[in-house]
């Protein structure tokens, strides 16, 4: 007989055992996941465990939902079903349960951010009354590539300084709040990863570089570095209308640092237009579909 729960804080020792036995067998390359990956989840995304359900065989985990909550809404950020238990019934339980808490709890907003590939994922949440908000598309930049295709190093920023007037400086996500450049105003749609609660709570692990002139900042970019899996652009934007020369000074600069692949993951159509960032050197390598749903009691 299946048995479900919602979890507690002393639970993560469950929880990733539940994330290694049922969401690992699809995805080994990703490793399994650690307590100390799990507790960085909550501190980055926060995830919390109230929002986090285990479905059991008997002692056994065959179905975990992890979810972040925030004071707008609750991602599903991860559901899975080991692969003896699929096709009972167990990831819909899981989303109706959130659904049915999250109704009387708050907040009612629910959504979720899934590969495009995952069509069984996409599938289970319309059936599940989700519905498909937008597409957010997930681009790479290779700075060797970009080097020949805009020139050398010495002849970029020849041609930048040329260009844009001010000066490239270090800047952080602090400085960029102080700004008024951070916020739901400046930023209305970004994806969960990206938000600027996660933006803030990973502060210390994110750097930055900012075109200023001697009034404000006109342009910056935030990034992470992620060892040998190359660097995520964690924030990109303009503040002047100079056709990208600012941003693609900075990118010039990023570039010549890194000589891994740069990622710029889940665009919201609301962010840089996918013709602006292609011009600036970007290109497209898959997408996600953007899911919504109000919590309702079942």
């Amino acid at each position: 007989m299946s048995a479900y729960r919602f979890c507690r804080s002393d639970d993560i020792g469950l929880l990733v055992e539940a994330l290694n036995r049922c969401w690992l067998p699809y995805f080994p390359d990703e490793g399994p996941v650690t307590p100390a990956a799990f507790k960085r989840s909550i501190r980055d995304l926060q995830v919390w465990c109230s929002s986090c359900m285990v479905a059991f065989s008997g002692s056994d985990p065959i179905g975990v939902l992890i979810g972040a909550k925030r004071r707008s809404s609750t991602l599903v950020h991860t559901i899975a079903v080991h692969p003896d238990h699929c096709r009972q019934g167990h990831g819909r339980h899981l989303l109706e349960s959130l659904s049915s808490k999250l109704a009387i709890l708050g907040p009612p907003r629910l959504v979720a951010e899934v590969p495009e590939s995952l069509a069984s994922a996409c599938g289970l949440l319309s059936a599940s009354g989700y519905v498909e908000e937008a597409l957010l598309t997930d681009y790479v930049l290779h700075p060797a590539a970009h080097t020949t295709r805009r020139g050398g190093v010495g002849q970029r920023e020849e041609r930048d300084s040329a260009i844009c007037e001010g000066l490239v400086i270090p800047v952080t996500v602090d400085d960029l709040a102080a700004n008024g450049l951070l916020g739901e105003d400046a930023q209305p749609q970004v994806c969960w990863n990206r938000s600027v609660e996660t933006l803030t709570a990973r502060k210390d692990d994110i750097a930055g570089l900012a075109s200023a002139s001697d009034e404000r900042i006109e342009a910056y970019v935030l990034y992470a570095a992620c060892g040998t899996q190359g660097t995520d652009i964690l924030s990109l934007c303009s503040v002047v209308d100079d056709g990208g020369a600012r941003v693609q000074q900075l990118l010039s600069r990023l570039c010549a640092r890194s000589r891994e692949t740069i990622r710029f993951s889940k665009v919201h159509p609301a962010e840089p237009s996918n013709r602006w960032l292609e011009t600036l050197g970007f290109s497209p390598t898959g997408r996600h579909r953007l899911y919504t749903a109000r919590a309702q009691s079942s």
